[in-house]
Parts: C-alpha cells; sequence; structure tokens
C-alpha cells in the first residue's frame, strides 16, 4: 500500500490498487482503514471487475434512491467500509468475500 497525496483529488480518499489516494496530507487512521478495505475488496475481485461492479451498483442505487450521496452510501463496497472503518482490526478478522453481506440489505 502507497499513500498518495493529490490536493485536487474530489473526495477526502480513494482506493487504486496498489495506492490510497488522498487529499489531505494527513490522513486520519479511519480514513486510511476505510480504504484498505476497499483494497482488499480489490484483490478479491481484480481492478477491473471491483470497478466494473462500483460502477455498474451506483448506476442500480442511483435509480433506486435519485440522490448521489444515498446511492453511494449504499454501494455494498462502501457499506462494508463504512460499517468497519472505525475497527482497525477489523482486515485481521475479515473473511473473504465479505461485501456479499452488505449486498442483501440496503440502509438509508
Amino acid at each position: 500500500m502507497f499513500v498518495v497525496h493529490i490536493t485536487s483529488l474530489g473526495p477526502d480518499g480513494m482506493a487504486l490498487f496498489p495506492f490510497i489516494l488522498v487529499r489531505h496530507p494527513n490522513p486520519g487512521p479511519t480514513l486510511l482503514n476505510h480504504e484498505k478495505i476497499h483494497l482488499r475488496q480489490q484483490v478479491e475481485l481484480g481492478i477491473v471487475i471491483f470497478y466494473l461492479w462500483y460502477i455498474i451498483e451506483y448506476a442500480i442505487r442511483r435509480l433506486q434512491y435519485r440522490q448521489h450521496y444515498r446511492a453511494y452510501r449504499n454501494i455494498s463496497f462502501e457499506r462494508e467500509a463504512f460499517a468497519n472503518e472505525q475497527n482497525m482490526s477489523y482486515l485481521k478478522s475479515r473473511r473473504w468475500g465479505s461485501f456479499w453481506r452488505y449486498m442483501k440489505h440496503t440502509a438509508d
């Protein structure tokens, strides 16, 4: 994992294996853990499949919720990352494919 600071980045952080791109020079542990969860998801699915799935699921959620932020927060990959971002030991015990559990139900 390599953390790269990009001032012009829109979101606070973004995972693009093997990099974590961050907008601010000193990202907090919660943001880094959130993005590390995405790196693990990308390793499991492969980068291309992960991003294709992410975009398709976003489009479905956007139709479902009609709002960008609600659609984004309900993508299965994001739901797993947000639910576990404060648990710094999550990745040590995380099972392969854990994001599947977050596909079953939608959060609001």
